[in-house]
C-alpha cells in the first residue's frame, strides 16, 4: 500500500508568512523615512517638550518671536547655501552683515540719507563685496576659504575706521571732533520692528520671500541646475557650454547681497550701528546651511533645508531660555542636539558593509 506523509499534503489553513526580503524592505523604508524627517521629528519633539514644560512657549507671540530671531540667520544661511551649491564657501558673510549695519547707520546718522537711499546703498555694498570675492576666487584662483577669510578680516577692520572704533548712534562724535546731526529714518526702523496686523514681523516676511525666491531659482530653473552642476563637476559643466565663471560670480554676489539684507534687518531692529553686531552670525548661518543637508535626506545644499535648520536652532535656544537654562550650558545642549540630529540623519538605516 502506498502511504502519503502528512507533510506532503497542502495545509488548508496555512498562511504565507512575510518573506525576509519584505521584512528587510520594510525596515529600509522606515529608515529612509526617519532619515528624511529626522530634523522635523526632533523639531516636533522639542516643541512638544518645551510646551509641556512651559505652556507659554506655544503662544503665537512667542512663535513669531522665534521666527523673527532666526530671520537674519536664515537669510545669511540662504546665501551660504548658494555658494555651497557651486562648490564654494563664503566665510565673509558675518563680516558683510556687520559692515552693513555700520554702513546703514553711517549713511543715515552722518550723511543724513533716508531709508529709500540707504537700503539700495547697503545692498549695493554687499553685492560689491560678492564681486570682490568672485574676482579673487574665479579670476585669481585664490581658494574660496582663503579669499573669503581675507575679506572677513578686511571688513572687520574697515568698519571701525570711519568712527575710530566707536558704535554709531545719534549725536556721534566723529574723529575730527564734529558731532553727527542725522538720525535713523523711522521708515527704515519699520523693517526690523513693524509687524503686519500686529502679528507677522516684516523680517519674517523678508525671510519667507528670500526662501521662496531662492527655492524657485535653485530647484525650478535651468540656472539652479547649472549651479549644482558646477559644484558637482565644474569641468563637465563648462564642457556642456555653461559659463562657470558667471555662475560662481552669481553665487557670491547673491551671498553678499543677502548678507547685507541681514545687516539691514539688524540695524533696523536695534536702531544703532553696534560694532559687536554679527559676532555669531557666521557660525549660526553655516550651521543652518549644513543642517539643511539633512532635511529630506537630500545630502546637498538646499534653501528650504537651511530655513528649517535655522528654525530648529531658534526653537532650541528659545526653549532653553524660557526654561532658565544657564547661559553656559546652552551651547553644549545645542551642540549635543545637532550632533544627534545629524547622526540620526546620516547613520540610521544604513546597511553595514
Amino acid at each position: 500500500m502506498t502511504t502519503i506523509d502528512d507533510d506532503t499534503l497542502p495545509q488548508a489553513n496555512a498562511r504565507p508568512g512575510p518573506s525576509p526580503q519584505a521584512h528587510s524592505s520594510g525596515l529600509a523604508s522606515l529608515g529612509a523615512f526617519l532619515r528624511a524627517g529626522a530634523v522635523f521629528i526632533l523639531l516636533a519633539l522639542l516643541v512638544v517638550g518645551f510646551t509641556i514644560a512651559e505652556p507659554a512657549f506655544i503662544n503665537i507671540a512667542n512663535l513669531m518671536s522665534i521666527l523673527q530671531a532666526v530671520s537674519v540667520v536664515a537669510i545669511l544661511g540662504a546665501g551660504v547655501t548658494v555658494t555651497l551649491a557651486v562648490g564654494g564657501f563664503d566665510l565673509s558673510i558675518g563680516a558683510v552683515a556687520a559692515s552693513s549695519v555700520m554702513t546703514a547707520s553711517y549713511a543715515m546718522i552722518v550723511w543724513g540719507l533716508d531709508a529709500y537711499a540707504t537700503v539700495p546703498l547697503v545692498l549695493a555694498f554687499g553685492a560689491l563685496v560678492g564681486l570682490v570675492n568672485a574676482f579673487l576666487i574665479v579670476r585669481l584662483k585664490v581658494p574660496d576659504l582663503l579669499a573669503t577669510l581675507a575679506l572677513m578680516f578686511l571688513l572687520s577692520g574697515l568698519q571701525l575706521i570711519p568712527t575710530a572704533g566707536r558704535s554709531i548712534s545719534a549725536g556721534l562724535t566723529l574723529p575730527d571732533g564734529l558731532k553727527a546731526t542725522g538720525a535713523y529714518d523711522p521708515a527704515f526702523l519699520l523693517i526690523g520692528r513693524y509687524s503686519i496686523l500686529g502679528t507677522l514681523p516684516v523680517s519674517v516676511v523678508l525671510m519667507a520671500t528670500v526662501a521662496i525666491a531662492l527655492f524657485i531659482l535653485t530647484e525650478r530653473t535651468r540656472i539652479g541646475r547649472l549651479l549644482f552642476a558646477t559644484g558637482g563637476n565644474e569641468l563637465a559643466t563648462r564642457l556642456a557650454g555653461a559659463s562657470t565663471v558667471q555662475l560662481k560670480t552669481l553665487a557670491y554676489v547673491l551671498s553678499g547681497t543677502l548678507a547685507s539684507l541681514g545687516g539691514i534687518v539688524i540695524a533696523a531692529r536695534v536702531g544703532r550701528g553696534d560694532i559687536s553686531s554679527g559676532g555669531s552670525l557666521l557660525m549660526d548661518s553655516v550651521a543652518a546651511a549644513l543642517i539643511g543637508f539633512a532635511v529630506f535626506n537630500l545630502r546637498r545644499p538646499n534653501v528650504l533645508g537651511t530655513i528649517a535648520g535655522a528654525v530648529f536652532v531658534g526653537v532650541l535656544l528659545n526653549g532653553l531660555t524660557m526654561l532658565n537654562a544657564p547661559y553656559y550650558t546652552q551651547d553644549f545642549v545645542k551642540g549635543a542636539v545637532l550632533v544627534g540630529a545629524l547622526a540620526l540623519t546620516y547613520g540610521l538605516g544604513r546597511s553595514n558593509p
